[in-house]
């Protein structure tokens, strides 16, 4: 019987950045000896393969696409090469795979045929953007996007802020780039005063901005994040529970 083979979660980089900026010479050198790679992008993740120096001609490499449209009665399919031994790296179109990604679905199936699972170092905007914030790093939630419709968007806002309130949770979430301002102008609009926003765009790029201010704050600032990649977080917490919880984090 075959040794299975292994499937490696691998981060890209987030924006056109330099790959030594971002990506561990360790993750390189895996990428590099692959030649079977499940994908959201092709057009990305080609280029990716190639900035990492690999030794092979980039049209022998194999490509699957794997994105939000892909039929997940498939999804066994791709892993197919590893049950006969052929190792695959899983590629999001941008930082790591499976966080806000649909990459998710192929560790699982990998998990279900005993296939190893490897996730490898790299960039991640939600990660990055909680690290920067200067908010609660030790309970967080992240939402993916919230609601189109402005009626249940602005209803999710006010359920998350009264969320981090409560609990101390910092609330993560992201918006399509070319809905971005529209988002900050609806948090101005619709939530408390003192409430926390902070709007990280852009990450580990060297148009990264990272702003954090209270609402009120955010109401006479300038700003344009249109068709920028961004995270939204906000946090409103009950300083009596946020201080609890510290207490019982330091234990």
């Amino acid at each position: 019987m075959k040794n299975k083979g292994t499937l490696y979660l691998i981060p890209t980089p987030i924006g056109d950045t330099a790959l030594e900026q971002t990506i561990p010479v360790q993750t390189i050198e895996v990428v590099r000896k692959l030649d079977y790679f499940i994908v959201e992008n092709l057009r990305t993740a080609r280029r990716f393969i190639s900035k990492t120096g690999t030794s092979k001609e980039i049209d022998e490499i194999e490509f699957i696409v794997h994105d939000k449209h892909f039929d997940s009665r498939e999804t066994g399919a791709l892993l197919h090469p590893l049950l006969e031994g052929k190792d695959a790296g899983l590629l999001s179109e941008a930082g790591t795979p499976c966080i806000a990604d649909p990459g998710g679905a192929v560790v699982a199936q990998a998990h279900e045929w005993g296939i190893k699972v490897v996730p490898l170092s790299g960039p991640n905007a939600i990660i990055l953007a909680l690290m920067a914030s200067g908010f609660n790093g030790q309970a967080f939630r992240f939402h993916g996007y919230l609601p189109i419709p402005e009626n249940e968007a602005v209803q999710s806002l006010k359920s998350l802020e009264q969320q981090s309130f409560n609990t101390g949770e910092t609330q993560i979430f992201i918006e399509t780039p070319f809905r971005n301002n529209a988002m900050i102008e609806r948090i101005i609009k619709h939530c408390k005063a003192d409430t926390l926003l902070c709007v990280a765009a852009a990450i580990s790029t060297s148009n990264e901005k990272i702003i954090t201010l209270p609402v009120v704050a955010w109401q006479t600032k300038q700003f344009n994040f249109h068709k920028v990649p961004a995270v939204f977080l906000i946090w409103s917490a009950n300083k009596n529970v946020f201080q609890k919880k510290r207490k019982k984090y330091k234990r």
